[in-house]
């Protein structure tokens, strides 16, 4: 069955299709994008840029709103987007690309239709004000992703090291605890080594009335569209860092089981790609670069420009992938679980790097209850039947791999041996 949802930037707006639909107004919408200081900015975002924020704020709705356990499968949704766009020609001739790249990255059937719009009253306000500054703006040729997880932290320091400060970081929080309070404590820690001004970061806030599944695997489609947003005030190309560790953003299922919403498509190479030349389509001068594509997780807190500086804030650092649940457990402050697989890599890579792991996890050897040793199992089991001479089929799985298949064979192997290095210490008492 597909779910029609009529987007519409005000309930006044006389828009009507002849299905059943659901409507959703972006006046209810709770994002932050227009009321941040974007006055720092040189000029007003391109329509292009705003257009492509404005569907990936909707797609990130639909994909909060509509439950997944009620679709056939349990899994996979069919959802057809009507939306207003600024540059509707342009659009329409992207919008197999932007399927692509939705459908790949959450695992559904998505369809788009578009409508021609005008500029907000918000929007026209913003780009007045933009125009008639009288502050200095920034001057930056880079942006880098700042999430509060640890890749992004060590990627956040290689960045500062090399001695510029022409760079903005740009992050995102939702509802709930675990995200934004990382986010400031990391951010101050970088304020004060080197020297950056408060103003070269950027912190917004998107998250959709009703929105209640939790896989949100469209998160960072809506993630990278704010930095692109931003990346259009500038007259030049910037690059675009997105640090994550290449083993991860391979997203390699350890069993068929995980498959779902235990693997995500966040930064996988094949994804980037698509994103990169829809980007390019819509004329924005932005490059995507992951300088770690090819490294672990352990690998990167290694080779870190300034370990001591990384090793001094690991713990400031989040990784879990559900950090709110200690409130379920009537815990005041936000931790670490310690069994998904996020906290497992974390783990590991910090074992790998010859690193004492200081991290409070609430289970740090998976005793807690069936859920962890389901996850210890199935970590286990992926081991057992990994095979390296395999790799170059494994790294496949979540998706094409058409270059560079040596490197990413080795980057898998490597990856897996970090994964068992800390596993190994809980065999004898978990083994299934």
């Amino acid at each position: 069955m597909v779910i029609n949802i009529v987007y519409k930037y005000s309930s006044d707006e006389e828009y009507a299709i002849d299905e059943d639909y659901i409507t959703c107004s972006f006046d209810d919408y709770r994002y932050t994008f227009w009321k941040e200081k974007l006055e720092l900015l040189p000029k007003f975002p391109s329509i292009e840029a705003i257009d492509l924020l404005m569907i990936s704020l909707a797609v990130y709705a639909a994909d909060r709103i509509i439950l997944r356990k009620e679709a056939l499968d349990g899994w996979e949704r069919s959802i057809h987007l009507h939306l207003p766009v600024l540059n509707i020609d342009l659009m329409e001739s992207n919008k197999q690309l932007l399927k692509q790249i939705t459908n790949f990255l959450t695992g559904d059937n998505w369809e788009f239709t578009f409508r021609e719009r005008e500029l907000t009253l918000e929007e026209s306000m913003r780009r007045v004000q933009m125009t008639q500054r009288r502050i200095d703006t920034l001057d930056i040729n880079k942006i880098c992703m700042f999430s509060g997880g640890l890749d992004s932290f060590i990627g956040a320091i290689d960045l500062l090291e090399e001695k510029g400060n022409d760079i903005i970081f740009v992050s995102h929080y939702g509802g709930g605890k675990g995200t934004l309070e990382y986010q400031k404590v990391l951010k101050q820690e970088l304020v004060n080594k080197y020297s950056i001004s408060e103003n070269h970061f950027f912190s917004f806030y998107a998250a959709p009335l009703g929105g209640k599944e939790d896989t949100m695997r469209s998160r960072s489609f809506m993630f990278f569209s704010h930095a692109i947003a931003i990346a259009s005030c500038f007259d030049r190309r910037i690059n675009l860092f997105i640090p994550e560790n290449g083993y991860i953003s391979l997203n390699i299922p350890l069993t068929f089981s995980r498959i779902g919403s235990s693997s995500t498509r966040t930064t996988h190479p094949h994804y980037l790609k698509l994103f990169q030349q829809l980007i390019d389509n819509l004329n924005l001068k932005v490059t995507f670069i992951n300088p770690y594509q090819f490294k672990t997780k352990g690998e990167m807190i290694a080779e870190c420009k300034n370990k001591q500086f990384l090793i001094d804030n690991i713990v400031n650092t989040m990784s879990c992938s559900h950090p709110d649940l200690g409130r379920m457990r009537g815990e005041s402050e936000t931790k670490h679980c310690g069994t998904c697989f996020p906290c497992v890599i974390r783990r590991a890579a910090i074992k790998s790097a010859g690193i004492e792991d200081m991290t409070t996890y609430f289970d740090s050897n998976f005793s807690s209850g069936p859920t962890a040793r389901m996850n210890f199992n199935s970590y286990l089991l992926g081991l057992e039947k990994f095979d390296a001479k395999k790799a170059f089929l494994d790294i496949q799985m979540s998706g094409p791999i058409d270059s560079n298949v040596e490197l990413y064979e080795s980057l898998l192997i490597r990856g897996m041996a970090e994964l068992e290095g800390v596993l190994i210490d809980y065999y004898e008492d978990n083994k299934i």
